[in-house]
């Protein structure tokens, strides 16, 4: 049996999501709570565990090599708006121009050109597609996924590409 889930359209969902997310980050409760707090299209809260030492030690030594390799734009734990509510890149990359057009606003509305996912034991190859979808979806010009052992995946809307486009420099491995 196949099911396909019909999105809203993210521009329809930018609005809704921007609502939901300062009600999140203006939460006292929520601020409270370890782990990752993302959300959905509905505007239900959705938890990830706390992250496992080479987890954190790993996004460190991306933001540090991307900010090193492409300049200040550098983030952690970045909330994108996407179609189905808003995610929480590991690291993402934003040019100025990219910058300006979320303006003062507490999430992406236009996701920054490189998002980059730090992968857990936990993560299923279907959440990592869905993910990395929504992220071109909302404007990503590369998705980047660090496996479990540190090697280094590069995507673009296009495919799968041996090395980044934007960042050529960027290493296949991190260390652990």
């Amino acid at each position: 049996m196949s099911l396909a889930i019909q999105l809203p359209p993210r521009e329809d969902q930018q609005e809704f999501n921007l609502r939901v997310w300062r009600r999140v980050i203006d939460d006292p409760a929520l601020a409270k709570i370890e782990g990752r707090i993302e959300t959905d299209r509905h505007g239900h809260i959705l938890m990830s565990p706390p992250p496992s030492r080479q987890h954190g030690s790993r996004q460190f030594a991306i933001a540090r090599m991307l900010d090193r390799l492409m300049g200040d734009h550098v983030q952690t734990e970045a909330p994108v708006s996407t179609s189905d509510g808003v995610r929480a890149a590991d690291v993402t990359w934003a040019s100025s121009g990219r910058l300006r057009k979320s303006g003062a606003s507490p999430l992406f509305l236009h996701a920054p050109e490189i998002c980059v996912e730090v992968l857990s034991p936990s993560n299923t190859p279907a959440e990592m597609a869905e993910k990395t979808a929504l992220y071109f979806d909302a404007g990503a010009d590369e998705v980047w996924l660090c496996e479990t052992d540190g090697s280094m995946r590069f995507h673009t809307p296009a495919g799968p590409i041996a090395r980044s486009a934007l960042c050529p420099d960027f290493p296949d491995r991190i260390p652990g």
